[in-house]
């Protein structure tokens, strides 16, 4: 079972993959939408842990994406806004899981995609 994380910041993102593969998930970092529908065209995926609001791509293209190539493939969604708030995510994306605010501590992020990676 493999984690990609699609996250803007690199700190951030370098804190939650050592936190998965601490846990024992493979996990694959990148820092922009366009390179990781890239990957998803090539490597089987299990969860997706996915910035709403990439500096470079657009997160909603890459959940589709999965959702039309790797149709068991979960997307946690992370964000540090209030945007979709009202739980309409989960309306528009279908593979959707989880959404949680970016400051999550990295603990729970990495039960949750742990719960999810073992459903896939």
């Amino acid at each position: 079972m493999t984690v990609l994380i699609v996250e803007s910041s690199k700190d951030l993102g370098v804190l939650w993959q050592r936190h998965l593969e601490r846990a024992g998930l493979p996990t694959i970092l990148m820092s922009d939408g366009d390179a990781a529908v890239d990957l998803l065209q090539t490597q089987p995926i299990d969860v997706i842990i996915l910035d709403l609001v990439l500096e470079k791509g657009n997160a909603l293209a890459v959940a589709d994406f999965a959702g039309f190539r790797q149709p068991d493939c979960r997307v946690i969604f992370v964000t540090n806004t209030t945007f979709f708030s009202d739980g309409s995510i989960f309306q528009l994306c279908s593979n959707a899981c989880a959404f949680v605010p970016s400051a999550t501590e990295p603990e729970d992020l990495t039960a949750i995609a742990q719960h999810y990676a073992l459903r896939s």
